[in-house]
């Protein structure tokens, strides 16, 4: 699933290609495509006609289109979900879902999704923030974020330290593959309770999680298959320099231990044994 860098590397895409043009149609070709804008896919297209879109925003994994409506298109990719800026004249994708047509007759974006897991809908009156999705905390790359109420938070939370990370009311965007590698990069099991991480070590996870988002985005995001793409189709870098994610039973980069995985969540946590090992029982307490 898309992760902060992903989304953000296609807000960045979005905003050249759609910011101050005006929507002249849109087709809804799948309603699952709209399944969350609960008036159904005529009245998803008939608001958005003749709308000129403002900016392109994010907050976590979400996306949103401010419209000069005071309303916002707001979207989330899913597991497969792909915005891409197409030729008005180019063939349609096979999981071609939605289509907006711009005014001007210049490139058109498609809202491609092969599993249909994600989803756009139209927030009335959303244009500053979606309600839909104000319950998302800041991500760590926001102006606005705030280290020390964050690290406040983590050290409260009676929890693990990677679930910790995942959940998107505590801190938003940050997923598996890029928990995995800030955990590594802090030298900590994702097992680890937070209310036993001291106060520094909280801000050096922070600081590690912030970094390697912030690498991430510079690489375009991770691409593992071809469902992540960014607007003008083309795949991330980041995976090449990934520590410890997806790295089974190779050596770890720092000491040469084998990379393990271990299930979490329906999913899987890859750490290195020696620089990260499992914490005590008693560590808690």
């Amino acid at each position: 699933m898309p992760e902060l860098p992903e989304v953000e590397t296609i807000r960045q895409g979005l905003a050249q290609w759609v910011t101050g043009r005006r929507i002249s149609t849109v087709e809804v070709r799948h309603p699952r495509a709209v399944r969350r804008h609960v008036p159904g896919g005529v009245h998803f297209a008939d608001v958005l006609a003749g709308r000129t879109v403002l900016d392109v925003r994010r907050r976590g994994k979400y996306l949103w289109l401010p419209l000069d409506s005071g309303d916002a298109v707001v979207g989330h990719l899913g597991m497969s979900g792909q915005l891409l800026m197409q030729p008005a004249d180019a063939p349609d994708e096979t999981h071609l879902r939605v289509r907006f047509r711009f005014d001007d007759g210049g490139p058109e974006l498609r809202f491609v999704d092969q599993r249909t897991f994600g989803g756009l809908a139209v927030s009335e009156g959303g244009a500053e923030l979606p309600a839909e999705i104000s319950h998302i905390a800041r991500d760590p790359m926001d102006p606005l974020f705030s280290d020390a109420a964050f690290v406040a938070a983590l050290r409260r939370r009676r929890t693990e330290v990677k679930r910790a990370l995942l959940d998107q009311t505590l801190i938003s965007g940050v997923g598996n593959i890029y928990a995995d590698e800030a955990l590594w990069r802090a030298r900590l099991h994702g097992t680890r309770p937070t209310d036993t991480l001291t106060g520094p070590a909280a801000q050096r996870l922070l600081g590690h999680v912030r970094d390697v988002l912030g690498e991430a985005i510079k690489s375009g995001g991770t691409s593992f298959d071809t469902l992540y793409v960014n607007v003008n189709g083309e795949s991330g870098y980041f995976e090449r320099a990934l520590n410890a994610y997806g790295r089974e039973g190779e050596p770890c980069p720092r000491c040469g231990a084998p990379i393990r995985r271990e299930p979490f969540m329906n999913r899987s946590s890859y750490s290195c044994p020696r620089c990260q090992p499992r914490p005590r029982a008693s560590l808690r307490g």
